[in-house]
């Protein structure tokens, strides 16, 4: 378990210096409380290789402020770990290659950047290198497939996995750490929720399995564990590893965990006590009560349950919002996602105290990909 310095010491105001207060996770040291949170863009080549495109749009949240920018989920085999055509990997050495130029530019404005590493398990709805999809046990997802990363109707039946798929997939994860680092990134993000492998694992309704893997919550984290220990034995020291975690799924918006605090407690020490360096949690809205109408978020479950920073998502993008889960210390920093995503300067205009608009859902439609979101700004300014 990593110890860190950087919680704030204040008599619980929320204060604009909070956000832009420094904060050191595992070895790397941030210069304010500010990340960009991942998301799916599905801009790379049909082959996974990052863009110039791409390198610009991560360049200007950098360039905007940001001290912390997290990709989106990079898938980490060649065999089922793609979720979405035109979602970018780091499942060969040329896909590293082309994040090189990514991360240099980031790098070049003061940012710092982390790869998130995704296998999309039942939920895969667009791999060119398998016909199948595979997931804990055989039972159909919930849902329907996301049209803005090109689906249609129901997701397809998953296969169980074999021991050997599994050994397979905590492989993929550890050598696709092993890129990110070769390719400059600062550390990794391993995809523990929103629906995707890990976390259907961990979900007892689509984890129907009775060997090592299944059956108690302990046994039903043991993938997100071993892929844990797999990516940092992978990686040299001072490489940063956090996992992100949810109750909700893409798929399943409203799920809860059944066991409540107890079951976030023993999920959150569980993963505290693997050798990672955050934590970072997402809901719809990060500062509500994470179960009931009273009670902890779930970003201060994790916070009181693993001595590691935890990054706080879901709706704050407005600063008052996001100043608040700082002050009253339910989180050390906080990530934006539409709000990163309507303003990568969000940092500076709040340091200038220029306004923040609302987000335009135009962006991500038809399509939520970078060509879409230029389009979509361009017919915007000539309105």
């Amino acid at each position: 378990m990593n110890t860190f310095t950087g919680r704030l010491e204040n008599d619980g105001r929320a204060t604009p210096a909070n956000l832009f207060a420094p904060l050191r996770v595992g070895k790397l040291h941030l210069p304010n409380r500010l990340a960009v949170a991942p998301m799916t863009r599905v801009s790379a080549t049909a082959d996974g290789r990052a863009t110039g495109q791409m390198a610009d749009y991560y360049e200007a949240f950098a360039a905007g402020g940001f001290g912390l920018v997290i990709t989106e989920g990079l898938y980490t085999d060649k065999a089922h770990a793609q979720g979405y055509l035109f979602q970018p990997g780091l499942a060969d050495d040329a896909q590293r290659d082309a994040w090189r130029p990514v991360v240099e530019r980031v790098h070049a404005q003061g940012g710092r950047i982390v790869a998130q590493l995704m296998h999309a398990g039942a939920l895969s709805q667009g791999n060119p290198h398998r016909p199948t999809t595979k997931g804990p046990s055989a039972v159909l997802p919930a849902g329907q497939q996301m049209a803005f990363y090109r689906g249609q109707g129901q997701y397809r039946m998953p296969e169980a996995m074999t021991a050997h798929e599994i050994r397979a997939a905590v492989e993929g994860f550890a050598q696709a750490a092993r890129r990110a680092q070769q390719a400059g990134f600062d550390g990794v993000e391993i995809h523990g929720a929103n629906g995707y492998l890990l976390d259907q694992f961990l979900t007892a309704h689509t984890n129907l399995r009775d060997d090592r893997y299944g059956g108690s919550l302990d046994n039903r984290l043991r993938l997100t564990v071993e892929v844990i220990q797999a990516v940092r034995q992978s990686a040299s020291a001072g490489f940063v590893v956090g996992v992100r975690s949810s109750q909700g799924k893409v798929n399943d918006f409203t799920h809860q965990w059944p066991g409540g605090q107890d079951d976030a407690a023993r999920i959150f020490c569980t993963l505290g006590a693997q050798a990672i360096d955050y934590l970072h949690t997402t809901e719809f809205e990060a500062w509500r009560p994470a179960f009931g109408e009273s009670g902890p978020s779930l970003a201060a479950l994790a916070r009181t349950h693993a001595s590691v920073p935890v990054l706080a998502n879901g709706s704050l993008h407005d600063a008052a919002r996001a100043e608040g889960v700082l002050s009253r210390q339910e989180a050390d920093f906080i990530s934006l996602g539409r709000g990163a995503l309507t303003h990568a300067d969000w940092p500076a205009r709040l340091r200038a105290g220029m306004p923040h608009e609302e987000f335009d859902r135009g962006l991500l439609a038809p399509i939520a990909d970078l060509d879409n979101a230029a389009r979509h700004r361009a017919q915007v300014q000539l309105a």
